[in-house]
């Protein structure tokens, strides 16, 4: 994962393995989930899948908690009940899976939010314009 920013605020780029895609569409994993489907729109049509992502193997996301603004922390071993890699933001115990998806139970109201990006080329993704901006 890096963090870059982009308008003043933190933006996590993650590659993301087949095994943690496999454990981000498990049934258990997505019953912990306040928003699974995303449907809430923090993100844009083409990010609207269970990836929440143009590639399934990249997430692109504000990494701001949707509760008060503070920027969660990068979890490769999990925390508190959850086994596998997560954001977890500190100040107030917000955890958001590896799809920025938020869980049940905790202060952040809604998923974080996946910015207008789009790939240059398969290593190059430019954030803040979008193909259809």
């Amino acid at each position: 994962m890096v963090s870059v920013a982009w308008q003043g605020k933190p933006v996590f780029v993650l590659r993301r393995s087949v095994g943690i895609l496999d454990i981000l569409s498990t049934a258990e994993h997505l019953s912990q989930l306040r928003d699974p489907a995303s449907d809430v729109n923090n993100q844009p049509e083409y990010a609207k899948n269970a990836a929440r992502s143009i590639r399934p193997d990249i997430l692109v996301v504000v990494g701001i908690c949707t509760h008060l603004g503070c920027v969660p922390e990068y979890r490769e071993n999990g925390t508190i009940n959850v086994s596998h890699s997560l954001y977890f933001c500190p100040c107030h115990g917000s955890k958001f899976d590896l799809a920025g998806r938020v869980y049940k139970s905790v202060p952040a109201p809604t998923n974080l939010i996946v910015p207008p990006h789009h790939y240059i080329n398969n290593s190059i993704v430019e954030i803040g314009t979008d193909k259809t901006s």
